[in-house]
């Protein structure tokens, strides 16, 4: 049986999904949360709260502590109040206007046919329902509500510290309960760029398109090691060097997904050779990536050819694919099976008369991470392309001495008698951004159960909501 919005006003927690329901009827895409942050700022007011918000719409709402836990730390509650918004062939939401229709099913809360906003408005549901309840017993509060997070984390890299006096930070962006993250990789992009100089060279060329892989989030699913397409097509070009000038080369879609397509278009002399050199190929790598990537296609089509790269432009991009690192480099060793550093070849497009190549570094390690970008940067050099750091974001870098992992830990196997489980993510969390500009707050991230985040079947678990919502209480209760 489907019931529609009004049963969530009676699920618990109510004053959880009270302020979820709220939230919803706020339209906030991420660019968009102007409206958004007014509603929390004139929840603050109406309270007589102290509320700051500055010029990207970040907000930080403060409530004293309560009696007996004056000398205690604050505590800064943290989420992201954007939301990504997507919606299901058929559906006829307007993000810019519509709230959220939201359907409970059982156990399950989710949207009708669009992203629900679980991520992140589930963690500021969570810090309204603490403002505003008057029979909690916590330490003073400090709720950081950041923007722009799912398009870059610009609202956390645009706060300062100085409205800020918490000494714990509990993030509540997590999507698993009992996982409690405890580090986070940092990352940039390096952006390199060709000289596109061009001969007018008429003829019958080829396509070559690697098509059929599975791609995926360039940190969560670095780790399956799975085929990169434009390493794969560079692999190809660089078989047939000899017998092929390049006319085109694009490749993947976003800098922090794994490319599942790439194609070129190159001139040759000698078709049948050429042909034949991709086809005895193209049957070694999907025999090498028949576990990982058994939908690999590589198919050979003939194409007229206007123009062509210059052979030493050519041959310095083919170069530059063969010789730049991609996947896995290395692996934690503080956290077993957790990758610390990877390299992504994300992009190849052309723009202005360049071709444009980004590459994408993540680590948990600041120092690899800088080893990689100069790995990148010479390699660009010594191939007469010119590399430019961009979109740099720091990790969170794991804290062995952390008192509220241990204290999270504990609370946590008290209450549900099941052991905790520690972790850490690759991939960028706020708390790598926070964690930089408030270097002594110690911090840690949860959240309940949310699934298929950042796709029209997005949905949470009641159950699992009310879980954290206690374990929230709770874990306030003995920060002393």
């Amino acid at each position: 049986m489907v019931i529609f919005m009004s049963t969530i006003h009676t699920i618990e927690p109510r004053k959880v999904f009270h302020w979820f329901y709220q939230i919803n009827q706020i339209p906030r895409c991420s660019g968009n949360e102007k409206r958004i942050s007014d509603f929390l700022v004139n929840f603050a007011r109406e309270r007589n709260l102290e509320v700051y918000q500055d010029e990207l719409y970040n907000v930080i709402i403060k409530k004293p502590a309560t009696p007996g836990y004056e000398n205690a730390p604050a505590v800064i509650i943290q989420g992201h109040s954007d939301m990504v918004c997507i919606k299901g062939e058929g559906s006829n939401h307007n993000f810019d206007t519509d709230p959220i229709e939201m359907i409970v099913e059982g156990d399950i809360l989710r949207a009708n046919n669009t992203t629900l906003g679980g991520d992140d408005g589930i963690a500021v549901a969570y810090g309204l329902a603490i403002l505003d309840s008057d029979d909690l017993k916590h330490p003073a509060i400090e709720l950081l509500v950041t923007t722009r997070e799912e398009t870059g984390m610009d609202g956390a890299m645009a706060l300062t510290g100085e409205h800020l006096s918490g000494k714990i930070l509990l993030n509540i962006d997590s999507d698993e309960e009992g996982v409690f993250l405890v580090s986070c990789a940092g990352g940039a992009n390096q952006i390199v760029t060709f000289p596109l100089k061009k001969e007018k060279k008429r003829g019958t060329g080829l396509k070559i398109k690697v098509s059929g892989l599975k791609g995926g989030h360039s940190g969560m699913e670095i780790v399956k090691q799975r085929a990169n397409a434009i390493k794969l097509l560079a692999r190809i070009l660089d078989q047939c060097r000899d017998k092929v000038t390049l006319a085109k080369i694009t490749g993947g879609s976003k800098h922090n997904a794994i490319p599942k397509e790439a194609e070129a278009v190159v001139l040759t002399e000698d078709l049948e050779g050429t042909v034949r050199i991709v086809e005895s190929l193209a049957k070694e790598l999907k025999e090498e990536y028949r576990v990982e990537d058994s939908g690999l296609t590589v198919t050979v089509t003939e194409v007229g050819v206007e123009e062509v790269f210059l052979k030493q432009i050519s041959n310095d991009v083919i170069d530059f694919l063969m010789m730049t690192p991609d996947g896995v480099q290395y692996m934690s060793k503080d956290i077993e099976g957790l990758v610390q550093t990877s390299v992504n070849n994300a992009v190849v497009e052309e723009k202005e008369g360049r071709l444009v190549v980004t590459i994408s570094l993540r680590s948990s390690s600041e120092s690899s991470l800088r080893e990689m970008l100069n790995r990148v940067a010479l390699i660009a050099k010594r191939t007469n392309g010119m590399a430019k750091e961009s979109n740099f974001y720091p990790a969170w870098e794991y804290d062995d001495k952390s008192e509220i992992r241990k204290t999270a830990v504990r609370v946590y196997e008290e209450m549900f008698d099941k052991k905790a489980k520690l972790t850490a993510v690759h991939a960028g969390l706020e708390c790598g951004v926070l964690k930089k500009k408030l270097p002594d707050v110690d911090m840690i991230s949860f959240g309940p159960n949310l699934y298929d985040i950042h796709t029209e079947k997005e949905h949470l678990s009641i159950s699992s909501v009310e879980r954290v919502w206690r374990f929230l209480i709770r874990l306030l209760e003995e920060i002393k």
